[in-house]
């Protein structure tokens, strides 16, 4: 069986005499687009700021690339190939598609660029970043500044950014937050493109965008997992359905 790529064990954290995350262990494979969900207050946040490394854990491992990264800052985790959207988007308004992409696709190269004005001209990073774009079908409108965009097409940007660096794992933090049914689809396409050659946590509430990409489900309740499968087998659980999903999932 492949390495995992991230192998959470037994993650705890408390905040103060409240347990937020309670014992959690799972693992994302090589290829795997895992979901991770659950209602809010559930946990979700609290364990992926601690896989991102903003929270510390007050006990357990996590495991990100073959290497204890339980208390390494974020920086590591980056260089180590972990690349997060947000719910959020974190573009910048005033740069165009292109320029946004290139200038991650810079950040990751670590390259002495000065002026980042000029990114979009050079051609090692223009190649990328116009790959990047493609891959969320975003290449047409990669001369538009981000400021124009719509929301879906903000977050397909955000994807092209995480996807500039060449991501070891890519943690998707609900993608679909704010999109309407429209731009959901085109979101969920330009995932499903991506599917097997990056490996994905997705953390998502839409239920018909995690069952159409997943391919094992986590459920977090009160900060533990109450169940781990296949989609059919999550879908399927009385305890899921009674605890979260509710009738109209079965």
């Amino acid at each position: 069986m492949a390495e995992p790529v991230l192998r959470l064990e037994r993650v705890l954290k408390n905040f103060g005499g409240l347990r937020v995350t309670d014992g959690v262990s799972l693992e994302i494979l090589p290829g795997e687009t895992h979901a991770l969900i659950g209602p809010n207050g559930a946990g979700k946040t609290s364990l992926i700021n601690q896989v991102c490394g903003l929270i510390r854990p007050d006990g357990g491992r996590i495991v990100l690339a073959g290497r204890d990264v339980t208390h390494a800052p974020p920086h590591t985790r980056a260089r180590l190939g972990l690349a997060r959207s947000f719910q959020v988007t974190s573009v910048l308004p005033g740069f165009s598609a292109l320029e946004n992409v290139s200038l991650a696709v810079q950040a990751h190269a670590g390259s002495s660029y000065r002026f980042f004005g000029n990114a979009a001209a050079e051609a090692a990073l223009v190649g990328p970043a116009m790959a990047a774009l493609a891959d969320v079908g975003l290449a047409a409108r990669a001369g538009v500044a981000a400021a124009r965009l719509s929301h879906g097409e903000k977050r397909a940007l955000e994807l092209a950014m995480a996807l500039a660096v060449q991501p070891r794992l890519l943690l998707l933090d609900e993608p679909m937050a704010g999109t309407g049914p429209e731009e959901t689809g085109e979101l969920v396409a330009a995932l499903q493109r991506l599917k097997g050659r990056f490996p994905m946590l997705l953390v998502e509430h839409d239920m018909q965008a995690v069952f159409a990409l997943a391919d094992r489900i986590s459920v977090l309740i009160d900060g533990r997992i109450l169940a781990s499968g296949t989609p059919d087998q999550v879908r399927g659980d009385p305890q899921v359905i009674a605890a979260y999903l509710g009738e109209g999932m079965e």
